[in-house]
C-alpha cells in the first residue's frame, strides 16, 4: 500500500469534525504512530482478497484490531457471519463509520505495472476496500482516542460492513435495525481524485433469469429439444435492441453464468445474471420492467419455461449537504497525497496502460471543486 498513513490521516481530518479542538498536529502524530500497523493490515486484506461474504479472515483481523482498541464487538450481525457492529464511548452523539472489505471476482494482481494475476487466487482488491476497511477502522480507532482525552459524551460506532460487490450487504443490516439510532453515518471510498462533494450513487437492481427447456442430441434430434439458451441469447438480444430507447445515463450489464455443458447436446438449463442501474428511481423501475418483460418473451418465443430471482436492489445514496461541506473544508485543511519520486515512478508505468485516463498524475495532490 502507498502512502498509506496520508491516506488515513485524509480519513480521520474528513470524519472527525471536531478535529479543531485536539489539533491537526495531534490527529497527524497519532496516525503517524500507527501508520505501519495501518499498512500492515490492508496488506494483508489485499492479500487475501476474499469474496463477499466471505471475507472471514478480513472481518477477523478488523474486529481484532478494534477490540484490542476496547471497543465492543457484536459479531455475526443480521445474520451475516462475517459482518459486524463495534463500538465505543456512550451516549449521543452515535457518529457511524462504514468499513468494506470484499474484493471482486476474476480480478486477482500481483504489485506490479502490467496485468499479473495471482495464480489460484479468486478475487482482488480492484475497488480498493483493503484501504477502506483499514482507514476506517484508523478513523474509529482515532475519534475513541479523541472521546478519551476530551472526555466527551458520545459514541463511534463502526459497521463492517461485507459484500457491497454486488452482495448488498447493508442493506440487510439496515432491515435488521443496525442503524435506527445513529445520527449521522460517514462514508468515503478510494477514487482516482481526492473530492468531497454532495454525490449521490445510482439505483440499481439485479436478477438471475433461468431459462429451464428439454434436452436432446443436437445432431441426432434437435427437433426434440428445446434450448434454454436460446431463451437467453432471445432475451440479451430483445434486450441490446432496448438500449436505444432508454436514457442516456442509464445502464444495463449482464453476463451468461450457464450455457450448457457441451456443444453436441441441446442445453436444458441457462442462466443470465442482470444489473440495471440509474439515479433516478422511476427510470430503474421502468427499465426493470421492460427487462422483465423481454425475458418473458424469450422464454414464450423459444419453448421454455422462466423463472426469475431479485439477488439485490438498492436506492441511492441520501446526500447530506451540511456533512459534506464540513467534510469538503476538512480535506481542502489536510490536502490531497504527495507521492514520492518512486512512488511516481511506479504510477507512470501504470499509467501507460491506461485507456483515455481522465486524470493527470499529479491530480492526486490537489482536491477537486466542491
Amino acid at each position: 500500500m502507498i502512502n498509506s498513513s496520508k491516506f488515513i490521516l485524509t480519513l480521520l481530518i474528513i470524519s472527525a469534525v471536531s478535529y479543531g479542538q485536539l489539533g491537526k498536529k495531534n490527529i497527524q502524530e497519532s496516525i503517524e504512530q500507527r501508520a505501519k500497523d495501518y499498512e500492515n493490515i490492508a496488506k494483508s486484506i489485499w492479500g487475501w482478497a476474499e469474496l463477499g461474504y466471505q471475507e472471514e479472515k478480513s472481518s477477523a483481523l478488523l474486529k481484532k484490531t478494534l477490540s484490542n482498541e476496547g471497543f465492543s464487538i457484536k459479531s455475526g450481525v443480521a445474520e451475516i457471519p462475517t459482518a459486524f457492529v463495534a463500538e465505543y464511548g456512550s451516549g449521543k452523539p452515535i457518529i457511524g463509520i462504514l468499513a468494506e472489505f470484499d474484493a471482486l471476482p476474476g480480478i486477482s494482481q500481483e504489485v506490479a505495472t502490467e496485468r499479473k494475476p495471482i495464480l489460484g487466487q479468486a478475487g482482488g482488491h480492484a475497488c480498493g476496500h483493503h484501504l477502506f476497511g483499514t482507514a476506517s477502522t484508523a478513523a474509529a480507532i482515532a475519534v475513541k482516542n479523541y472521546l478519551n482525552k476530551s472526555k466527551k459524551k458520545g459514541t463511534v460506532r463502526l459497521y463492517g460492513t461485507p459484500a457491497e460487490e454486488g452482495g448488498s450487504g447493508k442493506v440487510y443490516m439496515v432491515r435488521a435495525g443496525l442503524f435506527d439510532d445513529v445520527d449521522v453515518v460517514l462514508d468515503w471510498h478510494a477514487s482516482d481524485r481526492n473530492a468531497a462533494n454532495p454525490g449521490t450513487s445510482m439505483a440499481n437492481r439485479s436478477a438471475k433469469f433461468r431459462f429451464h427447456g428439454y434436452s436432446a442430441h443436437a445432431a441426432g434430434a434437435p427437433e426434440k429439444g428445446r434450448s434454454a439458451l436460446d431463451g437467453v441469447e432471445a432475451m440479451n438480444n430483445m434486450v441490446n435492441l432496448l438500449r436505444e430507447h432508454i436514457p442516456d445515463g442509464s445502464r444495463i450489464h449482464y453476463v451468461i453464468t450457464r450455457g450448457g455443458n457441451a456443444p453436441n447436446v441441446v442445453p436444458d438449463f441457462a442462466e443470465v445474471f442482470y444489473y440495471v442501474r440509474d439515479f433516478n428511481v422511476d427510470i430503474l423501475e421502468d427499465i426493470w420492467s421492460r427487462v422483465i418483460k423481454t425475458a418473458e418473451g424469450a422464454a414464450l418465443g423459444t419453448g421454455t419455461r422462466l423463472e426469475y430471482e431479485i439477488i439485490h436492489g438498492n436506492r441511492p445514496v441520501l446526500a447530506n449537504n451540511v456533512t459534506q461541506k464540513i467534510m469538503y473544508n476538512n480535506l481542502t485543511a489536510i490536502g490531497g497525497v504527495n507521492y514520492d519520486r518512486k512512488e511516481k515512478k511506479f504510477a507512470k508505468e501504470i499509467y501507460k496502460t491506461l485507456r483515455n485516463p481522465s486524470l493527470g498524475l499529479e491530480s492526486a495532490s490537489e482536491v477537486q471543486p466542491y
